[in-house]
């Protein structure tokens, strides 16, 4: 099929997976010549695309289009769509016409129904920094491409220390690559702990802290995680993730829910057998509190976009989360 539509948050690996087909694609001597990059600043630059798309190529190889940043599968004016529906299935063999975007396509637009006819449609969602059990799937995937053997526990580690930073990923399988030199040991935990540094997990672990109601360890853990220039709203977002799966997991038990499948749909944890543990972790917290974690969530949030201060607007929201977790076991 010569039409793809790439779309997902995880800028790295849809950057890969567009090198990958535009090497397949075009042939070297003749790719000045054959490949098209169509940016979104470009007026008119979707029809411009489908205009280049019927274009045959010179010389030897494919042509290859590629209409970056879309919002043709948000919004497409009805002359846009019939283009669309006249042209696509019209596209030559001879050329491979690419759209991508980094927002979801909106089912129920025409011109994405219209592209789910006639294209390959595929997701590149960054894994949702507390999804453990897929970040370990990812460790695995991208070790074994790049020729890394890792002990379990080292897969563990790497994964709850880089989290879903899929660049940093590449870069450090890179890094253990080299530190392996060729060898046929797997590299285990202690090589992780030495070579890597674990800002995914420091975040985990301010989760935790908060959900201790320990102030001083969270407060540290947060001077520990803008040392190390981890984005501000990265760590936010790692926090509501974790925060939503202890409120889901916590109003399915107190509701009676004894089915911990149930409860990993609800939770949207793949993995049941964590729920075990997430059980746990909130067994002695008064489900009030968890309810009243979100909202501070989200004024941290907002307030970051909205260009406050990030280390005191961070520290002081960090202090307000640990109040409400103080004495988490004096109310159920």
């Amino acid at each position: 099929m010569p039409i793809y539509l790439f779309w997902g948050d995880d800028e790295y690996t849809m950057q890969r997976a567009v090198k990958e087909l535009r090497d397949r694609t075009l042939d070297p001597d003749w790719a000045s010549f054959n490949y098209d990059k169509i940016s979104p600043e470009q007026p008119d630059g979707v029809i411009q695309a489908l205009n280049q798309a019927m274009t045959p190529p010179f010389g030897m190889g494919q042509r290859l289009v590629w209409l970056a940043e879309t919002t043709v599968c948000q919004r497409c004016s009805e002359d846009l769509l019939a283009e669309l529906a006249r042209t696509l299935p019209e596209v030559p063999d001879s050329t491979v016409l690419l759209l991508t975007s980094s927002s979801k396509p909106d089912g129920r637009a025409k011109s994405t129904k219209l592209l789910q006819k006639h294209a390959e449609i595929r997701e590149f969602a960054a894994i949702a920094p507390w999804q453990t059990d897929q970040l370990m799937q990812r460790v695995r995937q991208v070790a074994q491409s790049t020729g890394v053997k890792l002990t379990p526990g080292a897969a563990q580690l790497l994964a709850e220390a880089i989290g879903n930073d899929t660049r940093r990923l590449h870069n450090e399988l890179e890094k253990l690559h080299l530190f392996a030199g060729g060898g046929s040991k797997p590299i285990d935990e202690a090589a992780i702990a030495l070579l890597v540094s674990a800002s995914a997990q420091s975040s985990l672990q301010l989760a935790q802290a908060i959900r201790l109601g320990d102030t001083g360890h969270a407060i540290s853990l947060v001077a520990d995680l803008f040392a190390r220039n981890e984005p501000a709203l990265r760590i936010v977002a790692t926090l509501v993730g974790q925060f939503r799966t202890w409120l889901w997991v916590k109003l399915m038990t107190e509701a009676g829910e004894r089915d911990m499948g149930a409860i990993a749909r609800a939770a949207d944890i793949s993995n049941p057998k964590r729920i075990y543990f997430l059980q746990q972790d909130v067994r002695a917290i008064a489900l009030y509190r968890l309810q009243q974690s979100l909202p501070l969530l989200l004024q941290l949030e907002a307030g970051l976009k909205q260009g406050a201060d990030e280390r005191v607007l961070m520290q002081s929201k960090v202090i307000e989360l640990c109040q409400v977790f103080s004495g988490a076991g004096s109310r159920s």
